[in-house]
């Protein structure tokens, strides 16, 4: 994945420094020069790069540090911080208002995936509640009005073009008007690619701005560009008013770092990043949980997030009841299963998770894993409910086993393979047995049920060493504890 590389670096560069024994002007110089190195490597500008070295220096000053003062903390904090003033502009976009019209306009370089970021961007809102509409502006390239048609009618969504009109300009301003007219809260209007030597293109953009008055311009900006990025963001910056930026192909193998640059060129924040062809690979851009990520440092909050989109808020108390009775059958595992599914790419979901880096989970992998729960699922579908819902392994018997394996057209083996699986599991939900439910409204409640012991006997070796071993688990257990996110999850907290 984009960028994954990158926090790779950063992260290997900050844990050589934490192994070293002691912190001195050396050791941060080489772990500096690391990160810088990384940076530039990620297409990063160089004088973004060199700013944020400068900086760090003057906040990580060794020989004013107090003795007893944990360095290396206060110089992760500085990276950390710098990274995010990087991407951070300081104020936010605009953000559109339900039941209120707003008009969107979307520019950027050609092949950039303008197009597809619009339906996706419509889609979201949609899902949100809000009423979108797509316009296609967008004369120039042959085939654009088709493939938003396309994807309009795929997320039903209502659209407006023309294959006669060939004037943008009109069909921006009669396709805004109509869609106000329908009570449409979101008017997503697409324009041609262009690139800053278009003189004309570029005042096309100009005259389309005027004619439509969109209240946001998103400029679509494509993560494999490279160091082309700052000059082709601030040549739309001075032509159109940019309010925000979508990096696209994010799943991409690019470096990225472009995306750093874009930020620092328009001033303006990133809303939204594009992390694969389909609608919902489509992820809302926050900067500090983003970072986190970035240096393996994990998003819990994003994580609960996810927790909360697929797991409704009246299944949670239920699932943890059946988590305390240690009762594990296989219609539990094809239900978490469903969730896993549903919380999108797994890579994306490990990366939340502090200790776990997007590249240990490589793209191959990650389809793999998702091809073969989708295969789990085939296989208990030709189950019975008895089958389901025991937790006896022993009711599978062999004439079980080639029923099912007929009845959903895989090999015998292959479900012999499934039933191993689920005795792993089985396992490890068995341990979590006798965990206390907390009570509504019971602070805290989950981080004194669940003692780090009790969590390191279910947590495969391998995850816990990339935890950080116990004391990593209890840091990551204090966060859990003090998170309301947390207590909601599992029916607790004041909701």
């Amino acid at each position: 994945m984009v960028l994954a590389q990158l926090g790779g670096s950063i992260s290997r560069a900050i844990q050589q420094m934490s192994n070293a024994t002691i912190i001195d002007e050396k050791v941060l110089n080489e772990c500096l020069n690391e990160i810088t190195r990384a940076l530039l490597q990620s297409d990063v500008q160089f004088k973004l790069v060199r700013d944020m070295q400068t900086n760090i220096k003057k906040i990580v000053n060794l020989d004013d540090l107090a003795a007893g003062h944990n360095k290396r903390k206060i110089i992760q904090q500085a990276i950390f911080n710098e990274l995010c003033k990087m991407l951070d502009p300081g104020k936010p976009s605009f953000t559109p208002k339900k039941g209120k019209p707003s008009v969107v306009m979307f520019v950027g370089l050609q092949g950039s995936g303008k197009t597809t970021t619009c339906t996706k961007y419509a889609y979201y809102h949609q899902k949100k509640g809000w009423k979108p509409a797509l316009v296609c502006a967008d004369t120039f390239r042959a085939g654009a009005f088709d493939q938003l048609k396309q994807n309009a009618t795929k997320a039903k969504i209502p659209f407006y073009g023309s294959y006669m009109e060939s004037d943008p300009v009109k069909i921006a301003a009669e396709g805004v008007e109509r869609f106000k007219k329908e009570n449409c809260d979101l008017i997503i209007v697409d324009t041609s690619g262009r690139h800053k030597q278009e003189a004309a293109l570029f005042e096309e953009m100009r005259q389309v701005s005027e004619a439509t008055k969109p209240d946001l311009v998103i400029f679509v900006m494509d993560s494999s560009i490279g160091q082309a990025a700052f000059d082709q963001a601030q040549a739309f910056k001075q032509s159109v008013a940019v309010g925000a930026v979508i990096v696209t192909k994010m799943d991409g193998h690019a470096k990225g770092g472009g995306a750093l640059s874009a930020v620092a060129a328009t001033k303006s924040p990133v809303i939204f990043i594009g992390t694969g062809e389909h609608m919902d690979e489509f992820e809302v851009f926050d900067v500090k949980p983003f970072v986190s990520r970035l240096l393996g440092m994990g998003d819990w909050s994003g994580f609960m997030d996810k927790i909360h989109e697929v797991v409704p808020m009246d299944q949670q108390p239920e699932l943890l009841q059946k988590l305390s009775e240690g009762n594990f059958t296989l219609r539990i595992m094809y239900e978490q299963f469903q969730n896993i599914l549903k919380m999108g790419p797994i890579g994306q979901v490990f990366s939340m998770l502090p200790g776990f880096s997007a590249e240990l989970m490589p793209k191959g992998r990650e389809k793999e894993s998702q091809a073969k729960i989708k295969r789990y699922m085939t296989m208990m579908d030709s189950m019975t409910n008895e089958e389901l819902d025991s937790s006896n392994p022993k009711l599978m018997n062999e004439s079980r086993m080639m029923r099912i394996a007929r009845g959903s057209g895989r090999h015998i083996r292959e479900v012999m393979e499934m039933m191993e699986e689920y005795k792993r599991l089985a396992k490890i939900w068995g341990k979590m047995k006798g965990l206390k439910i907390p009570k509504k409204g019971e602070m805290s409640a989950l981080s004194r049920n669940m003692n780090a012991q009790h969590m390191s006997k279910v947590l495969p070796p391998q995850m816990l060493k990339q935890i950080g071993g116990m004391g990593g688990l209890q840091n990551l257990m204090k966060q859990m504890g003090s998170s309301k996110d947390m207590m909601g999850m599992f029916g607790g907290g004041d909701k």
